[in-house]
Order: C-alpha cells, then sequence, then structure tokens
C-alpha cells in the first residue's frame, strides 16, 4: 500500500486531497504543526475523519522531518503548508519568505540525506508571476513577483527545480491558479464575498466592504485541481505544470453575480481605497493546455458554474 505525507493537511486543499488518496487506496499522513490546530471538522465535513494518520511536524525542524520520513517512508510527500495570504505577507514578509522557503528546502534536503525515493510535489502560486506582459502564463513565462508571498513561492519553486537537476530528486511544480471551495478560509476573496453577502441577507452585516475589484483573475474548483497535484506525481518524470481554468473575470463580476443569486442590493458594495494593496496584478489567467495534455487531466467548469456550486453549500450549512 502506498503511503502519502500532506503537510498544509488542515488548509483548503489538504482534505480534499486526502479523500482523493484514500480513495485511491494510498495510506495517508497528515502533518500539522500542533496536534491541537487541526479542523476535524473538514475531515467530517467530508466524511474522511478517522481515517487519515495525523502526526505533529515543525517544517522548519530538520529533525521532525527526519523523524516522520523514517517512520513511514512515503512514496508521495504534498508539501502544501505555506503562509498563503498575499495581504498577510505585506505585514510578515520575514516570516512569510522564511517558512515557505526552509520548510520545502528542509523536506528536500532530508529526502537527499535519507536516499529516499520519494516523490514530492510542491504546491507552486500563479502569484509568483506578478507582472505578465504576454498572457497566458505558461510553465515557461519569466517569474516576476510583486509580494513577500509570491517572492516566497518563486523562490521554492526554483529550489525543486534545482534539487530535481542537481541531486536527481523527484520534485514536481504545481502551479495552482486561484481554486476555491466550501472548505476555503473566510479571509480569501470568494468565500469572503460568499459569506459576507449571507450575513447581509440574514441581518447580520451591513455592507460588503471591499478593496480592488477592477483586476482580473483565474479561477477554478478546488476538488478539481487537487487530482491534477495527484496525477503529477503519476508521472515517469517530474515535471513543472500550470493548473488552471485557462480564463480570467473581474472580481467585480464575483460580486455582481453573488449578489444577483442572493438577491442582495447593490448599495451593499463599498469599496475602501485603504483596503487596496500596495501592488497588484491587473490581469492573470494561464494556459492549462501541457497538464491536460500530459497528465490528461480534464477541467472545464465555468467559474459562474462554480459559483453557484459555492453559494448552494454555504446556503445549505449557513448557521
Amino acid at each position: 500500500m502506498k503511503i502519502a505525507c500532506i503537510s498544509g493537511i488542515t488548509g483548503q486543499d489538504g482534505p480534499y486531497l486526502a479523500k482523493l488518496l484514500l480513495s485511491e487506496g494510498y495510506t495517508v499522513v497528515g502533518l500539522t504543526r500542533s496536534y491541537n490546530n487541526v479542523n476535524f471538522n473538514n475531515f467530517k465535513y467530508l466524511d474522511i475523519d478517522g481515517q487519515i494518520k495525523i502526526e505533529e511536524c515543525d517544517l522548519l525542524d530538520f529533525s521532525s522531518i527526519i523523524k516522520i520520513l523514517i517512520k513511514y517512508s512515503p512514496s508521495e510527500f504534498y508539501n502544501l503548508g505555506a503562509q498563503s495570504s498575499v495581504g498577510m505577507s505585506f505585514e510578515q514578509p520575514i516570516g512569510t519568505i522564511t517558512y515557505n522557503t526552509q520548510s520545502l528546502l528542509n523536506i528536500l534536503e532530508s529526502i537527499r540525506l535519507l536516499k529516499l525515493d520519494t516523490r514530492v510535489y510542491q504546491a507552486s502560486s500563479s502569484e509568483m508571476f506578478g507582472k505578465v506582459t504576454n498572457l497566458p502564463v505558461t510553465e515557461v513565462t519569466p517569474l516576476h513577483p510583486l509580494s513577500p508571498y509570491a517572492i516566497s513561492k518563486a523562490s521554492a519553486y526554483w529550489i525543486g527545480i534545482n534539487y530535481r537537476e542537481s541531486y536527481d530528486i523527484y520534485c514536481t511544480n504545481g502551479v495552482l491558479f486561484n481554486h476555491e471551495s466550501y472548505l476555503r478560509s473566510s479571509n480569501f476573496f470568494v468565500k469572503k464575498v460568499i459569506k459576507t453577502s449571507l450575513d447581509i441577507k440574514h441581518g447580520r452585516a451591513d455592507f460588503l466592504r471591499v478593496g480592488n475589484i477592477d483586476i482580473k483573475r483565474d479561477f477554478g474548483y478546488a476538488p478539481d485541481y487537487v487530482r491534477a497535484m495527484w496525477l503529477s506525481l503519476q508521472q515517469d518524470k517530474a515535471n513543472d505544470y500550470i493548473i488552471c481554468s485557462g480564463t480570467s473575470i473581474y472580481l467585480r463580476e464575483i460580486i455582481t453575480f453573488v449578489f444577483d443569486l442572493l438577491k442582495i442590493p447593490a448599495d451593499k458594495l463599498v469599496e475602501d481605497k485603504e483596503l487596496f494593496r500596495p501592488t497588484d496584478i491587473e490581469d492573470m489567467y494561464g494556459d492549462n493546455s501541457k497538464a491536460k495534455r500530459l497528465l490528461k487531466w480534464d477541467y472545464s467548469k465555468s467559474f459562474f458554474e462554480v459559483l453557484e456550486l459555492l453559494v448552494s453549500e454555504e446556503l445549505k450549512n449557513y448557521k
């Protein structure tokens, strides 16, 4: 039986990936800095509670990773753990860059020293491309990160490639564009829009306060994206893949669509310049043709379809 370790098991993608791996017959080991911080509600929601082995592991502690690798000798290691908020990275640049780079370095170096055949999936981000002059973004688009978070992900991306080329470690970079689900944290844009809109509808909030919404992003559906993660480690050779929908929409369109679905008046939207980021990207969308061709990954949802799913799920679980 294959064993897979997942760092960041408590985030959005970890539970969906764990559910997929369990369905494929894996033993799944979820890594967390503190057992007390594990959100078991996400596992319960996906009906996988009790099926995952939870281990405490600080990715900044080299010896902690060594112990896990010796104990389990995993076939696959999915590094999803990160400080993943762009906004927070401007407030905590040192912590963001340190954690998001050192964690991967520790994982890869541990595998190298132990001479394991563990395949590593590194969760990269479209944010690392930053200022793009030619769209869509492809696997050969130059990097121009515009935030501490983006810098950290760009650094980790090259760490992965370096270990692949220098030490023959199987490390694949999956460059995921924005992807949403019911398990998304409420500090991310789409979840915030839907939850606040529901609060307005139920009289628990007066307004939806947002920053710059005249920018475009490529959004997809997280449960479909984690399948691409798994597929990327089933190939003969490690590679880098853009995982995206292939189209972008304005953030304003998302708000309008959700407001219309829930019959929220337009005057409940407040645009606050104090919430604007120091730098922002006007438009970003990717080319997923390599992933579709090599991984046989199929993705065809429009984001409005995804929004309908998300709003329906939030309505069903709203308290």
